[in-house]
């Protein structure tokens, strides 16, 4: 869901570009996954000329929102569209430790409760200003500014002294942020009630890793920022690239940053555009993009492309089932759990979560290339991840019996509530390929099995920004969703399932859940041993709650020009969670 590989961190992944999208049945899905693990990263290593231009393909049925602001997009395809500019102030290491190498570098006080960030010199927005700590600040403002209704902003970034205070309109300065050198100087000093582990990593949620312009957007109201110019079209980055033009929702052509901080890119250009799903293999096969992901469910198609590197990853993403059980509250930036809701009864979502067929739908249409997961936190994770975690695996016995048990009886064809009222249920889902429909349509009768009169909300699968659009206002017309998240590279999950977290779109809250975001984010977190006992106890817990149920995660396959070299897809080599457009080039 998401807005996506949200910028790095919070992503919403479109379910018509990972995975459920595909061809005919496949026989030899074992055979095709062991293949998968062994794409490499990145493309041979090569001696590369100076410039060219590169055309990469944007898989997506709705145009971008381009809304450049990391702090106020929530997709991920504004990221990959922004990715020639946009970079964070650190790089990581392959284990997302945070580097020296970046921007910016980080060093944690654990006893003083401080970091110090320090801008590298020549660090230049690319209208060739420096970047300074004031940059920095000021994105802190854009995010908790209840003007600019910030869907990144959660009480997580709270743990900044002061940050409360100035998000309620209580201060007109955030007192937790220090520029010893001043406003123009390189060097913050962040001062926090507590640190915790996840500031070690590289887009964790504690501490913000971007800054914005204040320079050129200073003069633009905070309630008008969103909407602006400055960030639509004519935004400034400080990354290898910068626009040259845009044709809004549909391609951005970027040049050289002659101030980038990191020596002069190799390529002369580069432009993205939107391309259908449903023409993306024709589109690689016929070499019409320089650049362009794969649609695992068309993978057969363009397997025996010639004259491509396939490169693949799989990233930290996955797609889940949410259940509507209350709404977001502006007033206190809370979510608000309505304890009567249609699907607030654990029974009811276990049964639909042992209803789906994932394992058979993932084999027929995606060659072995997408996976069920059984948790909410990724396996790249290492011990955060608990491999032991009993998942909803297709049991249409179970599902049954636990309706059963649940008082869910049936009248007729179909289940009714334990009340004795008629029971339908409108799922939401996003468009996509001409595969999509077939896909939910068959969750849809396997739930209709287990006498659940479960019907599309609105009639139809939704366009990508009118799903989201519906789900962060709450439409009561949706009972449940399914969506997908491209995570920050920290595995922390209150980004997206806390209390006061806008991307909690199922808007539970338990004091349980509370309480498990609490410890494994504390300080006594540092203790690896117990960090990960909590990960293993918050993940086992909203298993059993099942408020958010996951499905599946996928290989990310990208199809690239044999020509090209330097592009990589290692954490230690992009920013950002994308490639280092700077070391990308045409092969002499």
């Amino acid at each position: 869901m998401n807005k996506p590989n949200l910028f790095k961190s919070l992503g919403i992944i479109s379910l018509s570009g990972l995975v459920l999208a595909g061809c005919g049945k496949n026989n030899t899905a074992k055979d095709e996954t062991k293949m998968a693990s062994k794409f490499p990263m990145s493309t041979p290593q090569k001696a590369s000329k100076q410039g060219g231009t590169v055309k990469i393909g944007l898989e997506t049925d709705t145009p971008f929102s381009g809304i450049f602001s990391q702090e106020l997009s929530s997709d991920d395809i504004d990221s990959q569209v922004a990715a020639p500019g946009l970079e964070t102030l650190f790089d990581s290491d392959d284990h997302y430790k945070v580097t020296d190498k970046g921007p910016a570098t980080l060093k944690l006080n654990v006893k003083k409760k401080t970091a110090t960030i320090t801008i590298k010199k020549g660090v230049k927005w690319s209208d060739g200003k420096q970047v300074v700590a004031k940059d920095y600040e000021y994105a802190y403002e854009i995010l908790a500014n209840k003007d600019t209704n910030c869907p990144r902003y959660s009480n997580q970034f709270e743990i900044l002294n002061g940050l409360k205070a100035y998000h309620d309109g209580k201060a007109k300065t955030i007192s937790g942020i220090e520029m010893p050198d001043g406003d123009n100087g390189r060097t913050i000093i962040m001062h926090f009630k507590e640190v915790n582990p996840s500031m070690f990593n590289t887009g964790n949620r504690y501490l913000w890793d971007a800054v914005e312009p204040y320079h050129y957007l200073k003069d633009v109201p905070f309630s008008k920022l969103k909407s602006s110019d400055k960030i639509r079209e004519t935004p400034l980055f400080f990354g290898a690239f910068k626009i040259n033009k845009i044709v809004r929702g549909q391609s951005v052509t970027w040049t050289p940053n002659k101030y980038y901080w990191r020596g002069t890119p190799k390529l002369n250009k580069i432009v993205i555009s939107v391309v259908s799903p449903n023409s993306a293999s024709q589109a690689i096969k016929s070499h019409k993009f320089d650049v362009m992901q794969v649609i695992n469910t068309q993978w057969n198609q363009v397997k025996d492309t010639k004259k491509v590197n396939f490169v693949a990853q799989i990233p930290l993403s996955y797609h889940y089932l949410a259940f509507k059980v209350g709404k977001w509250d502006n007033k206190t930036s809370k979510n608000v759990e309505n304890p009567k809701a249609k699907m607030n009864n654990k029974s009811l979502r276990q049964a639909i979560g042992y209803a789906m067929n994932v394992d058979a739908v993932d084999k027929r249409y995606s060659y072995g290339l997408t996976f069920r997961v059984p948790t909410l936190i990724p396996a790249q994770f290492g011990d955060y991840f608990d491999k032991n975690a009993k998942s909803y695996s297709y049991n249409l016995k179970k599902a049954n019996s636990i309706l059963d048990k649940a008082g869910y009886k049936k009248k007729g064809k179909w289940r009714i509530q334990p009340n004795g009222k008629p029971l339908t249920i409108n799922i939401a889902a996003m468009s996509g390929d001409s595969t999509q429909e077939p896909i939910i349509q068959n969750y849809i009768q396997q739930w209709h099995k287990i006498g659940l009169n479960v019907q599309l909300a609105s009639g139809r699968l939704i366009e990508h920004n009118s799903f989201y659009d519906k789900l962060e206002h709450d439409d009561l017309g949706i009972d449940m969703f399914i969506g997908g998240w491209s995570m920050p590279s920290e595995p922390s999950p209150q980004t997206y399932y806390s209390e006061t977290a806008q991307f909690n779109m199922s808007r539970f809250v338990t004091a349980k859940n509370n309480q498990l975001m609490a410890e494994l984010n504390s300080s006594k977190a540092f203790n690896h041993k117990y960090r990960v006992q909590k990960f293993h106890e918050w993940q086992e817990y909203m298993n059993d709650e099942a408020y958010v149920i996951p499905i599946d995660n996928s290989y990310q396959i990208t199809a690239v020009n044999d020509a090209l070299t330097g592009y990589s897809l290692k954490p230690s080599h992009t920013n950002n969670s994308q490639p280092l457009w700077y070391k990308v080039g045409y092969s002499k």
